[in-house]
């Protein structure tokens, strides 16, 4: 925290940062800042923020971090697992090891009886030695005879190889439909294969049905499109601005086709004509925003679902802009970029922003002797390297605020074992026991009043 000097004339700005997980620390967080009754004008988000920035936004804060809400929904707990078809593959590939090597655990099995009838004789059990000596002796006889294990057994081989290659070439077909696009593909089709390893159906999928319980009001009509959830979540932001539990909102995204960051918004008339504004020497700013009180709100639903995909290891949201915008009709790839904060910043600061709340779940730089178990699977790894970059990235963030902003908070947990896919919960190696999502949601409300709301209390007794 590099300032303490909170005041609440001044234009104040949260920022969230962090992916995965992160949403239910900064959940927490968030209940404490409302209940401490710190005016937010500005909420600014990028990856898992991005949901409880957009509830918030709409006096919804309640619900993401109620016992009830997204973040500790019993499906995340499938959230960001390996795809059905590489997990198909995977339970094809064993069931195809185990055949093969059937008959030596036929052996095993001969040295397990000769050794439970040796025992059985030097325990004078003679006859169930003998009975167990036979039992073995009639059970190979009846597995190697035709058509027992050696003609069945190379079939069932056979059989589990084609389903592999046919449950994989089957997911590939779905991946090329599902990520449509009316270019050529570059690149072998056995590539996809594989694709993006991790399947983002949720969070993505409890993230719109949460947006859409939001917005809908008291009706109780079934979900509609993507595109009608988004127009209602910005008719409704942009109809209430001014109100109590109502915020101006900042959504940061990368877009992989354009090669550069998209940043959306939903600003009230003052901010709306700075966001828009063009840099000076820097490319349109029509290609790299996008206002959704404009024809782009449809696009809305789009960013969330684009926030939720970690590069690479996800496969990105697709959305396609309208042919009046200025990328034409065009279909582009979207996904989270862990130093989206610091883009945040600099938008922020452009519309006013005098001081900023950044709120990550992101521990300090490890010191000597903390080392934990290394993880070997390749999800676990990817969590791990995502928060190493969450880290750096937060120290950057804290030291670009202190020069751009009267004052900055900063919200962060000095110790979390929870990776940024951990939804499940995790064992804390530190404390010998088991750790819940539900207690990040309240570590983040711990954490709030502890590196914020106490140090503004102290700052206030002391200049009054």
């Amino acid at each position: 925290m590099s300032d303490t000097s909170y005041s609440p004339r001044l234009r104040t700005g949260l920022l969230l940062c962090g992916s995965g997980t992160a949403g239910a620390y900064q959940a927490g967080a968030l209940r404490a800042i409302l209940e401490a009754g710190i005016k937010i004008d500005v909420i600014a988000a990028h990856g898992a923020g991005t949901l409880t920035a957009m509830a918030a936004s709409v006096d919804g804060g309640a619900r993401v971090w109620d016992a009830a809400g997204p973040w500790t929904d019993p499906r995340l707990r499938r959230a960001y697992r390996w795809r059905a078809a590489l997990r198909w593959a995977f339970g094809g590939l064993v069931g195809a090891i185990v055949l093969l090597l059937s008959p030596l655990l036929v052996l095993a099995a001969a040295v397990v009886a000769y050794a439970l009838g040796e025992l059985a004789s030097l325990l004078s059990l003679t006859t169930l030695s003998a009975d167990l000596i036979g039992w073995y002796r009639h059970a190979v006889e009846i597995l190697f005879d035709p058509p027992i294990l050696p003609t069945i057994l190379p079939r069932l081989v056979v059989l589990a190889v084609l389903t592999i290659g046919t449950v994989l070439a089957v997911s590939a077909i779905q991946t090329a439909r599902r990520e449509r696009s009316r270019r050529r593909v570059a690149g072998a089709f056995w590539w996809r294969l594989v694709s993006s390893p991790l399947d983002a159906t949720e969070p993505s999928a409890t993230a719109v049905e949460t947006l859409w319980r939001l917005v809908r009001g008291a009706s109780s009509e079934p979900r509609p499109t993507a595109a009608e959830i988004g127009r209602r979540y910005v008719d409704v932001l942009a109809d209430n601005f001014g109100q109590p539990g109502f915020h101006e909102v900042l959504l940061a995204v990368h877009d992989l086709d354009a090669r550069q960051d998209l940043v959306g918004a939903v600003l009230a008339a003052p901010a709306r004509g700075e966001f828009e504004a063009r840099r000076a020497g820097g490319p349109a700013r029509e290609g790299e925003t996008v206002d959704f009180t404009g024809p782009l709100r449809e696009t809305v639903v789009g960013f969330l679902l684009g926030a939720l995909r970690p590069p690479v290891i996800a496969a990105p949201a697709v959305i396609e802009f309208p042919p009046s915008s200025y990328w034409r009709g065009e279909r582009h790839r979207l996904c989270d970029r862990p130093e989206l904060a610091t883009r945040l910043i600099d938008e922020m600061a452009a519309i006013g922003v005098e001081q900023v709340i950044v709120v990550s779940p992101a521990p300090p730089a490890a010191t000597p002797h903390t080392l934990r178990a290394q993880p070997i699977n390749l999800r676990a790894r990817a969590g791990e390297l995502m928060r190493a970059i969450e880290t750096s990235v937060l120290a950057d963030t804290a030291s670009l605020c202190a020069r751009r902003f009267a004052s900055v908070f900063v919200v962060r947990p000095d110790h979390n074992p929870i990776g940024p896919f951990d939804f499940g919960g995790v064992y804390d190696e530190a404390s010998d026991r088991q750790r819940t999502v539900s207690e990040l949601i309240e570590q983040g409300h711990a954490d709030a009043f502890h590196h914020l709301i106490e140090p503004i209390v102290s700052a206030t007794e002391r200049t009054g």
